[in-house]
């Protein structure tokens, strides 16, 4: 037992402790989420297997006409695309020092006006899907940029001024829709033009109809984009260093109010990306007055990828498994489907526990090395 014990302390504390805390906290959510499961008389392995099936992961028993695991594999990646890029932007915001509450806010405004200036408008697919990400940038840009100029002149907490944002966001845009934009049977904003729409949908493959994400492709990009501003570039350092330590970094010369500017304009470009491959890919409408919960759900997305760009692909991809996965895990367990906003929730618990589990892993490594000069 004492080997074993140190065993799990040396892979928490070794070179490649933030990967093992990340593995530790998925099986803690499986086995934790497994029990809670048999306590509602519910089979844990038909459950996580319904996940994957609703996915296109595993094979579903009965399929619609005209669909199969790719067009659920489609789904599937269509929903990841925003989920990763979402988690990119508070990851941005993260290391900085800053907790960016807002990326719903900023994903709504990105696109909702994508939406009205290109979404309803008569451009060819050649101007327009270049000009829905241009105008997704720009409006998610200057939201974060807002809120990183309250931080450095006004010093209001990001937490605080993206929590208003987000609402004064969510009533504007609903006010325009509800007044000027809506659709009378769906009560909902008017579709967008195919040609402006970042996802192709019904496209023939294998003999299933399939949908062609284009934002999973941005997504990844955006993903190694980041991981390489923070690994080869000075900006990328600058904001690392703003983040451990502001005082350290102010007295080695760097601009401490312009990296809290532009590390919330960058989070708010990325968040701004996540907002058009949702409404103008994913969804293609908007909700009045409704904040996505991929805003919040991206903050586990990058917590579990310990705030890492590369690991927040695979840490996207576990988490949208049980999002995109909840409403056939559902029909098949007979249980409510917000059990996978609960299994995010704590996996979300699981992961922000990662700091205290690399402590404990030192100390008791600790402990045993100084036991051992004892006994010397």
């Amino acid at each position: 037992m004492k080997s074993k014990k140190h065993f799990l302390a040396h892979l928490l504390d070794g070179r490649h402790a933030s990967v093992w805390v990340s593995v530790l906290a998925v099986l803690m959510t499986i086995i934790t989420a497994g029990v809670m499961l048999l306590l509602m008389g519910k089979n844990p392995l038909v459950a996580f297997a319904s996940f994957l099936q609703g996915c296109g992961m595993l094979p579903k028993a009965n399929y619609g006409g005209g669909s199969g695991m790719l067009s659920d594999l489609s789904d599937f990646m269509n929903y990841l695309a925003p989920m990763l890029l979402a988690s990119l932007a508070f990851i941005v915001g993260f290391k900085a020092g800053l907790f960016n509450i807002g990326i719903a806010g900023q994903m709504l405004i990105s696109g909702f006006t994508a939406t009205v200036f290109v979404g309803y408008s008569h451009l060819p697919a050649a101007a327009a899907r270049p000009l829905v990400l241009a105008v997704g940038i720009l409006a998610g840009g200057l939201t974060g940029a807002l809120v990183g100029f309250l931080k450095y002149q006004f010093n209001i907490h990001e937490v605080v001024s993206t929590i208003m944002i987000n609402y004064i966001i969510s009533y504007i845009t609903g006010f325009f829709i509800n007044n000027y934009y809506v659709d009378m049977l769906t009560r909902t904003s008017r579709v967008c033009s195919p040609a402006s729409r970042l996802t192709l949908t019904n496209v023939p493959i294998a003999g299933v109809n399939c949908k062609i994400p284009f934002g999973i492709v941005i997504a990844v990009v955006m993903a190694l984009v980041v991981q390489f501003v923070f690994d080869r570039t000075v900006f990328g350092f600058e904001l690392k260093a703003v983040g451990q330590n502001r005082s350290c970094a102010m007295y080695s010369g760097i601009s401490v109010g312009s990296r809290i500017v532009l590390s919330m304009a960058f989070s708010g470009v990325l968040a701004g990306l996540a907002g058009v491959t949702y409404y103008l890919g994913y969804t293609n409408t908007i909700i009045p007055k409704t904040l996505v919960g991929m805003g919040y759900d991206s903050i586990s997305v990058a917590l579990l990828g310990n705030s890492s760009p590369v690991g927040s692909i695979f840490a996207a991809i576990i988490v949208t498994i049980f999002q995109q996965g909840a409403n056939y895990m559902s029909s098949m367990v007979n249980v409510a489907k917000e059990i996978a906003s609960l299994i995010t929730g704590i996996l979300l618990l699981y992961a922000s526990c990662g700091t205290y589990m690399k402590m404990r892993a030192h100390m008791v490594l600790q402990r045993a090395a100084d036991d051992k000069e004892e006994k010397k």
